[in-house]
């Protein structure tokens, strides 16, 4: 039996209401990615990074070395039948296409409005839905198990497995692929506290059974 998580996606902005996605996805095929740009130039000493002998000259063994901001793919189950069979009247009639449309919500330019109102942007007037100064991407908190990332949803990608005699899809798979948001703000610092303090815990095990291996 295919083991689920619940998760959520949590617009973070000041708008009345703020978006709100709640979905199951398998846990076991979560991805995280991470990558580094290497740009040393042709300068002598460069293939692959300068020389060194010391670890204090590490820094500048590193120069021209990018990090490159996190990026997750999961794939989202949505499914109304269990809300169909006990006679929701949404369910009933639109399947899984409130959640879909919140998705798409989500990854849509908006300019803030008067009382904290989000307008998606192609809703505004003038000639280009093009980002311009006053809209901007949605901000989304990734929510699941004891983790919290900021992220912007930067791709998706939605299967309609089964749908409704009018085609609205009441059972649908998403792929949802986010970059994290890596910088100043609480929920990557936390982040950033759990990882070093997950590493540490894992080093400190690691000089334990070394010791013990060398010594016992």
């Amino acid at each position: 039996m295919l083991r689920v998580s619940r998760g959520a996606l949590i617009e973070y902005a000041v708008s009345l209401p703020p978006l709100v996605l709640m979905f199951e996805f398998n846990p076991e095929q979560i991805s995280r990615s991470r990558t580094i740009t290497v740009r040393t130039g042709n300068a002598p000493g460069t293939r692959g990074g300068y020389d060194f002998m010391l670890p204090t000259e590490t820094p500048r063994v590193a120069q021209g070395v990018t990090v490159q901001p996190e990026t997750l793919t999961i794939d989202v189950l949505f499914d109304a039948t269990d809300r169909m069979n006990k006679g929701d009247p949404i369910a009933s009639v639109s399947g899984v296409q409130p959640e879909l449309d919140t998705l798409r919500a989500m990854i849509e330019p908006k300019a803030q409005g008067p009382g904290g109102l989000q307008m998606l942007a192609s809703l505004g007037a003038g000639p280009s839905r093009a980002f311009q100064r006053q809209e901007s991407a949605s901000v989304l908190l990734f929510a699941w198990g004891d983790h919290v990332l900021p992220v912007f949803l930067t791709s998706i990608r939605v299967e309609g497995k089964s749908h409704l005699p009018t085609l609205v899809p009441y059972r649908a798979n998403a792929n949802l692929t986010m970059q994290v948001i890596e910088g100043n703000n609480p929920f990557y610092q936390f982040e950033q506290t759990r990882i070093f303090g997950g590493a540490a815990l894992n080093t400190g095990q690691a000089a334990f059974d070394f010791a013990r291996k060398v010594f016992f």
